[in-house]
């Protein structure tokens, strides 16, 4: 059930620019700022104080230096996983279950005709949000609801960081009609605990796959017609 009587009408270039937003803050995305600022305003998906938290944040990542902003990325969503932005890792963890529902998002993708680039996880929430903005938008917004309690627990957690990050968590519940409140969170483990080295052969596991120095960017590949085994460059 949506919490708002009016949804709106377009917002596929808004979920595209929070995809953006949440990607480490390179050379490319700092480039692409003032363009993803003005996308907002056009579109108009997004009003109110929850664009003006957005554009702050927009604000700040073109002012403060590279470096500063890159070690606040790092710091938020690749330490601790409160805060990380894989999905599943909040739900299945390492565990194997998390491997097939991996599959299950890929097919997903593939049925709208849309590639993975090699190397990009299907449930970074990027990669999720430049999805949905590929659907229509109640399609986009149904799709985004099933993933809501997810989201919840990331907002909650980046706004008991203090982050300006939390804006766009906010956002995208509100674009999927839910409201953006903190919930309960479990006690996060210690760092050395949380991020210790796997077993070899213990199952699927991402540990260790997100670097500082190796920002992962989004590229969704639409199928060429007749090509279908086609892989994006």
């Amino acid at each position: 059930m949506a919490f708002f009587n009016t949804a709106p009408r377009r917002m596929a270039h808004t979920l595209r620019a929070i995809a953006w937003l949440l990607r480490y803050p390179d050379d490319e995305l700092r480039a692409a700022l003032p363009a993803i600022a003005q996308a907002l305003v056009d579109e108009g998906a997004l009003q109110g104080h929850r664009l003006t938290e957005v554009q702050a944040l927009i604000e700040r990542l073109i002012k403060l230096p590279a470096l500063r902003t890159e070690a606040e990325y790092v710091e938020l969503f690749d330490r601790g996983r409160r805060t990380a932005l894989h999905l599943f890792e909040h739900v299945h963890g390492d565990s194997r279950d998390r491997g097939p529902a991996m599959i299950d998002l890929v097919q997903t993708y593939e049925r709208a005709g849309l590639l993975l680039t090699d190397g990009e996880l299907p449930d970074h929430l990027p990669v999720v949000l430049e999805y949905a903005s590929t659907q229509p938008p109640e399609a986009a917004r149904e799709f985004l609801r099933e993933l809501a309690h997810i989201v919840r627990a990331i907002f909650t957690a980046t706004l008991d960081r203090g982050s300006p990050y939390a804006s766009l968590l906010a956002a995208v519940l509100e674009l999927a009609g839910e409201r953006a409140e903190r919930v309960q969170l479990p006690p996060e483990p210690e760092l050395d605990e949380a991020w210790a080295e796997p077993e070899a052969f213990g199952g699927c596991s991402t540990s260790g796959q997100s670097r500082p120095d190796q920002p992962q960017p989004i590229h969704i590949h639409r199928k060429a017609a007749g090509d279908a085994a086609r892989h994006a460059a």
